[in-house]
This record gives C-alpha cells, structure tokens and sequence, in this order.
C-alpha cells in the first residue's frame, strides 16, 4: 500500500461531498454554463487560444465544466479526477449537452495506467498541485501523455498563499513556503460554499515555484514561460476586492496571487 493512500482515500471523500455542494453554487454557476456561459477564465484564455482540432488532456478535472467548456471550442478532451461523484457528474453533462468529451475516475498519479495515447496540449488548473505529495510522478505522468512539440499548461494559485491558515477567516502565517510535511486541515463548508454544513476533511502539500518547474525540467519539459499575476480570477480567499477587470485582488497586495507556467516537450 503506498504510505499515501489513506490521505488520498480522506480527500476523495471530501471532493465526493463537494461536488453536490459545488454543482448548486453560484460560483460554478451550472445553469449558465448549461446554457453555453464557458467555465474557463481569461489566464487560460490567452495562454492556449485556438484549441480546434487539438486533442487536450485535463488534469484534476473536477466535474468537468473546463474541459467541456475546451471541448464546445473545438478539442477532443479527456477529463481525470479522482472523485467518482465528479467523474459521474462530468459524464452527466457531457451526455446532456451532446458533447463527446471523456472522463475517467483516477488517482491524477496513476494516469498514464489507465490513459496510453498522447495528447497536443495537457491542461490543469487553480487549486491542483497542493494536492500532491511528490510534483516528480506527476510530472513524469505529463511528459508521458505528452506529444513531441505538444504544450504543457498550468495556471494555478501561488504558492504564497498557501503558507497561510485562512481557517479561522483571517490568514495566519503558519506553513513552510515549500513544505515537505503535510498539512491537515479539517473545516466546515467549502470555498465555493462557505456557509454549507459538509465537513471538509483534507490533506495537501506546499510546492514552491521551484520545485514546481524542476519537477517539469527533469521530466524532460522545456519552459516557455513563467508568468506571476496579481489578480485571481475566483474570489476564494478572505476580504479580496473586485477590480475593473472583473478579477480579485488584495486591500494590500503585496505578492502575487496566480502563477502560470507553459511547457514544451522536446
């Protein structure tokens, strides 16, 4: 048994809890996006533009909305997560709204056993990594899935903001920027419902940036760029304000918020 099955078993639990809670939210917001509203935000936007024609593997998928909202503009998408609630929800939509995307309920670790073809473009994002013990397997996983020239896309929360415990719903400097031990936090609600009754029991780990983007080097990837970003495209985290640009920022901002990386396999 791997020494990180029991956190996995815990967190997939909690994500089963979640989707229920999720998919009547405001702010996953499943009738406009029913109705043809995209999921995807103006960070992955810009970064991947015309996916037409390309076949796209999403990573951490969630129930689904990114990668269906990538398969309306043109890809052929395969979805992962390792909640069955998720995945079931995903097939759900994807049957409802005529779509011919894929999705398969797995460990995002165990991948490559379960997915054999390769892809133009591997896309994960916002709230992925922190649930990882080790970036190595998963980034090994990426370069295998990969084509040659194919593009590596992430676009994720900054690793600055998960030194803090916002449990309490002010942050609180308590975790190692790149934290080897891992963290248990246990609360009720969920960021995307915060007055909900569910309980969130969950275990993660902190990634700085440059284990992160060794991880992708060692794996055999060439990074195009690294990108940090002030402002967040969800209003997630205690007392931020909503800009011009319909993103959120920071009273005071003093570091960045999103971080995005672009990859190449060479």
């Amino acid at each position: 048994m791997n020494k990180y099955t029991n956190y996995f078993d815990v967190n997939k639990e909690t994500w089963n809890k979640k989707v229920a809670v999720h998919a009547e939210s405001k702010m996953y917001d499943l009738e406009s996006f029913k109705s043809g509203k995209s999921s995807l935000m103006p960070y992955e936007l810009k970064a991947l533009r015309d996916v037409n024609g390309k076949s796209l593997l999403h990573l951490q998928c969630h129930f689904g909305q990114d990668t269906l909202s990538w398969q309306r503009m043109g890809a052929q998408c395969v979805g992962v997560d390792l909640s069955d609630e998720g995945i079931k929800l995903a097939k759900k939509l994807n049957d409802e709204l005529k779509l011919d995307a894929e999705f398969i309920c797995c460990n995002v670790l165990d991948t490559s056993k379960h997915i054999n073809k390769t892809f133009d473009i591997v896309y994960t994002s916002y709230g992925v990594i922190g649930w990882l013990p080790d970036l190595k397997p998963w980034a090994k996983m990426i370069a295998e899935r990969l084509k040659v020239d194919g593009t590596f896309y992430m676009v994720e929360f900054h690793p600055i903001l998960w030194m803090f415990d916002y449990v309490d719903g002010k942050p609180k400097l308590k975790y190692h920027y790149s934290q080897d031990e891992v963290i248990y936090e246990e609360y009720e609600g969920t960021y995307a419902n915060q007055s909900s009754k569910m309980v969130s029991k969950e275990y993660g780990w902190n990634h700085g940036l440059s284990e992160v983007i060794n991880a992708l080097i060692e794996a055999g990837l060439q990074t195009d760029h690294l990108n940090e970003y002030d402002e967040s495209p969800y209003d997630v985290f205690p007392d931020l304000i909503k800009t011009e640009t319909g993103l959120y920022k920071m009273k005071n901002q003093l570091f960045p918020m999103i971080f995005e990386i672009k990859a190449t396999k060479k």
